[in-house]
């Protein structure tokens, strides 16, 4: 009634103004004043920080778990799968990334007009993280006159598109410039509870600002090696980087109705949960190197296959518990999960007549035909349950976070230890790659609750440190689990680890950017055309031209890698 009694008196206002329009301009700036709205040049930094932080790492993680986790084929998709399984990143928005900086940039203004370093350090630290997703996924984008929409200028309004050389300077530039602001920090006025990755410790997001500088700088280091190289030695001999788990930028999930983890199971509407699977690439990995993280990230088969030559039909039509046939095919998710967990569940096949995969954790392999009904699966279907391929492990379901595990993570001290290990190996002044490679693999297992087989796992064969690129790189991607983008960073920089794409993928190799949106062609044509531009067509470009999934931005021109 609300709604429609305001459209009624919108409708009578209407009408007057038609009447005698002229009298009507002062009562219309009236109506357009929001009695409940906050004064930008009012608001109070803390109320900001909440959403920025939480946007943030919210959208990163989901990225890692989902378009990124498919392109470095952490998991694939039973349903709903272009865009995870296939590169079917046409028209990708960024929309999200630039309302985060918009809410960034009146924190940043607010803290100028404060004069409080603190908050101008967190929103600089922010401003980088988002402008480093954004220009790592597309490329070229607007950087030095986006923001600034409220300005008339008509460059502000239709903003240029920097190159991607520009905004990685300004990243690590204002990144810097951050680092120097913590230094001299004062936390007075500071909510704790407001700031959710370190809450108010000005030494601790100095140790992230300058861990996203390692981070940043081994990006350039194809194209600007000196600088990297200056850069990475200077944060390693300082000391003042992200050293322990305890230090990770993470997010924690609360469990509450509006703080859950992404691909939590909902018991009434299971089908989002369901749609990811392992991917067989990941498993290899994990199960050839008897990997601990393997059954913290992974559900086994709900049923196993089990080889009988005896059998007179390819497969049978009913499953078995503990070697007892039952007179269903499958079950529901559910009854798998909350009546017959722990239960040994098979189902017989005959091997001269079809082929099924009978390990206890199977994946799908990259960009399938038809990948649900991969394996045998009785109940096919986008979205639906498949018995016979892993699914994420029975944590990922909870609304919560069990034993403190799911976390959104930014950036950690894993990642860290692999940054100095392949600085290490280029000969850069960072101190062992050994050392560095083996603290890299125990943090990780410390941050998801393995840190007790360590030592069993650095023995396994594949693990023993080699002293080369591609098998830093192979860990790096294991412990980037759930932050899969920054694997597809390093995947499209190093060639590592070796993926192999699908038949369903409209290219023989792995895409390397998003294309750039709808709106930016139809609101900003002018200043897209000179990004293109700068684009490089290769071999795999295909149909879409220059902004393709698989055309090269300034990072990744004048080489070989990854394909």
């Amino acid at each position: 009634m609300k709604i429609t009694s305001k459209l009624y008196r919108g409708l009578l206002m209407a009408l007057i103004c038609g009447v005698g329009f002229t009298g009507c301009d002062d009562k219309l700036d009236e109506m357009n004043i929001n009695p409940y709205g906050i004064d930008p040049a009012e608001v109070n930094p803390n109320l900001l920080m909440p959403s920025i932080l939480a946007s943030a790492a919210q959208s990163y993680v989901d990225l890692g778990v989902n378009n990124m986790a498919g392109a470095v084929q952490h998991t694939q998709k039973n349903g709903w799968y272009g865009g995870h399984n296939n590169y079917s990143w046409e028209s990708e928005s960024w929309a999200g990334w630039y309302a985060i900086l918009r809410n960034n940039n009146l924190l940043y203004k607010r803290a100028v007009e404060m004069d409080h370093a603190f908050f101008q350090g967190v929103s600089m630290t922010m401003k980088s993280f988002v402008f480093g997703n954004i220009t790592d996924l597309w490329g070229d984008a607007p950087y030095t006159d986006a923001l600034k929409g409220d300005e008339l200028a008509a460059e502000f309004q239709f903003p240029k598109f920097d190159s991607q050389e520009v905004i990685y300077d300004g990243i690590i530039a204002d990144l810097q410039t951050a680092v120097t602001l913590f230094n001299s920090a004062n936390t007075g006025g500071v909510t704790a509870a407001n700031d959710l990755y370190y809450g108010g410790d000005a030494a601790a997001w100095k140790r992230f600002a300058n861990s996203l500088l390692l981070r940043y700088y081994l990006r350039i280091s194809s194209q600007k090696p000196d600088v990297a190289k200056a850069g990475i030695e200077a944060i390693y001999a300082s000391g003042d980087y992200i050293q322990s788990t305890s230090q990770d930028a993470v997010l924690d999930y609360t469990g509450g109705a509006s703080d859950i983890w992404i691909t939590r199971h909902v018991a009434l509407n299971p089908n989002d949960f369901q749609r990811y699977q392992a991917c067989q690439t990941f498993i290899d990995q994990l199960m050839g190197t008897s990997d601990p993280r393997l059954p913290v990230w992974f559900a086994p088969v709900r049923v196993q296959w089990v080889p009988d030559e005896s059998l007179d039909v390819a497969a049978e039509a009913f499953i078995r518990n503990n070697g007892e046939p039952l007179g269903v095919v499958t079950y529901p998710f559910d009854d798998f999960v909350n009546n017959y967990a722990g239960e040994n569940f098979t189902r017989r096949y005959n091997p001269d007549m079809v082929s099924y995969n009978e390990a206890e954790y199977v994946g799908l392999p990259p960009a399938l035909m038809i990948p649900e009904s991969y394996n045998g699966n009785p109940s096919p279907g986008q979205g639906t349950q498949n018995q016979h391929v892993s699914q994420l492990a029975d944590i990922y379901q909870s609304a919560g976070s069990p034993g403190d595990i799911l976390k959104a993570r930014l950036i950690s001290s894993a990642e860290v230890s692999f940054i100095f290990a392949e600085a290490a190996l280029k000969g850069w002044n960072v101190g062992s790659a050994e050392e560095h490679y083996y603290d890299g693999i125990e943090k990780s297992l410390m941050v998801w609750g393995k840190v007790a087989e360590y030592e069993r796992f650095i023995a396994e064969e594949g693990i023993t440190f080699n002293n080369t690129l591609e098998q830093v790189m192979e860990q790096k991607w294991v412990a980037s689990w759930t932050a899969a983008a920054e694997a597809f960073a390093d995947y499209r920089r190093t060639g590592y680890p070796r993926l192999q794409t699908g038949p369903q993928s409209p290219q023989p190799k792995i895409a390397l950017r998003f294309q750039y949106g709808e709106d930016e062609y139809n609101n900003n044509a002018i200043s897209i055309a000179a990004a293109l531009d700068r684009l490089q067509l290769t071999d795999y470009s295909g149909g879409f031209g220059k902004d393709s999934q698989w055309s090269r931005s300034w990072l990744y021109q004048g080489t070989t890698i990854p394909w």
